[in-house]
């Protein structure tokens, strides 16, 4: 069994961080609903609140992928509809196809997949990508030459990238880069 002294410092690490980092949501929460803010102090408060969400969500990547490399991660399965696995609430991604029914970690699987089309259009200087169903296999394009190697993990600027693909491989997953399409099957 490999040494996991450091996925677990960091594990700890990610959880010991999220009580201040909650401090300073709540408290910025707090100013906002109590509406005595001038429309500047606002602005400035929700960008505190927004940095904290963004914190949080970094913070729940790094510890999942601490988890996955102690081999302590333990996913969630349900039935789900891989259509519905593609969504996203960011208006960028789009997706079609057909999908089917798997059993998954709905949760872990819609987070990576939206991951690896944030950084295609991050890294891509694309405006829009969309995501291709068809049952268990999502096809996601376009992947520019540039964004490639970060989406597909070869280059580790992203940390949501990097985290996707330890989750869909761990699941049994794999990934397939042909052209500007990254083909992942679950």
């Amino acid at each position: 069994m490999p040494d996991n002294r450091f996925p677990r410092l960091v594990s700890l690490a990610c959880h010991d961080l999220r009580t201040p980092l909650a401090t300073i949501y709540g408290f910025a929460r707090t100013l906002t609903r109590a509406g005595e803010l001038d429309e500047r102090s606002a602005r400035f408060i929700g960008m505190i609140e927004e940095a904290s969400k963004q914190m949080a969500d970094l913070l729940d990547e790094l510890g999942t992928a601490a988890r996955i490399e102690s081999g302590r991660w333990e996913p969630v399965s349900r039935p789900v509809d891989t259509l519905e696995l593609a969504q996203s609430d960011d208006e960028r991604i789009a997706v079609e196809g057909t999908g089917i029914e798997l059993e998954v970690d709905a949760g872990a699987v819609q987070r990576s997949l939206t991951a690896l089309a944030v950084t295609a259009i991050r890294h891509g200087a694309a405006e829009r990508v969309t995501w291709r169903v068809a049952g268990r296999v999502f096809e996601l394009s376009p992947v520019s030459k540039a964004a490639a190697p970060v989406v597909t993990g070869e280059e580790p600027k992203d940390l949501g990238a990097l985290v996707a693909r330890l989750v869909i491989e761990e699941l049994g997953g794999s990934f397939q880069l042909d052209g500007e399409t990254l083909r992942v099957t679950l």
